[in-house]
């Protein structure tokens, strides 16, 4: 049961809604609508609307409660690029590209079964929850990996006029 949501040819460059969109995924729709909400990036209303969207669509399509609900996936791929351009000194033009980025968001509920599936033994439970226990640390570990590369690219990137 996976709601989608997209959003076309949104003005923001496509960089700019990744860190709203890296902020959001993998958390359920009450505490990405928190986080959305007293974010202070630009791109965070857009997101936010979209999400209500998709909400609205899985309770339509579906019949599910937005408690059960999680962002399973939230993708953000670049639009097509305005092409304008600048007037410099003696008679020169240096181009300008006004970016635009294209948001999918995709919406999934949690399992009932996985959970009846642990109630049915204690064992079983514990050893799935050390099994998720794990899981989460190696993820946490992977999410401060990535965020320590991030910061080292943005003291590359600081002072460069163009990024990459």
């Amino acid at each position: 049961m996976k709601a989608t949501a997209r959003l076309r040819n949104l003005r923001i460059a496509p960089r700019k809604v990744r860190m709203v969109a890296d902020l959001i995924r993998g958390k359920s729709v009450p505490e990405a609508r928190t986080l959305l909400q007293f974010a202070i990036k630009r791109s965070a209303l857009p997101v936010s609307k979209m999400l209500s969207s998709a909400v609205t669509s899985a309770k339509n399509q579906f019949e599910v409660d937005e408690q059960n609900l999680f962002i399973a996936k939230i993708t953000v791929d670049e639009g097509r690029k305005l092409k304008r351009w600048d007037p410099r000194s003696r008679g020169r033009a240096y181009p300008i590209q006004k970016k635009t980025s294209h948001i999918t968001m995709v919406l999934d509920t949690k399992h009932p079964v996985e959970l009846k599936k642990k109630e049915k033994s204690v064992d079983a439970a514990a050893s799935a929850e050390m099994k998720e226990g794990k899981k989460e640390k190696r993820q946490f570990q992977a999410v401060q990996e990535r965020t320590t590369q991030r910061k080292q690219g943005m003291m590359s990137r600081m002072f460069r006029r163009k990024s990459v």
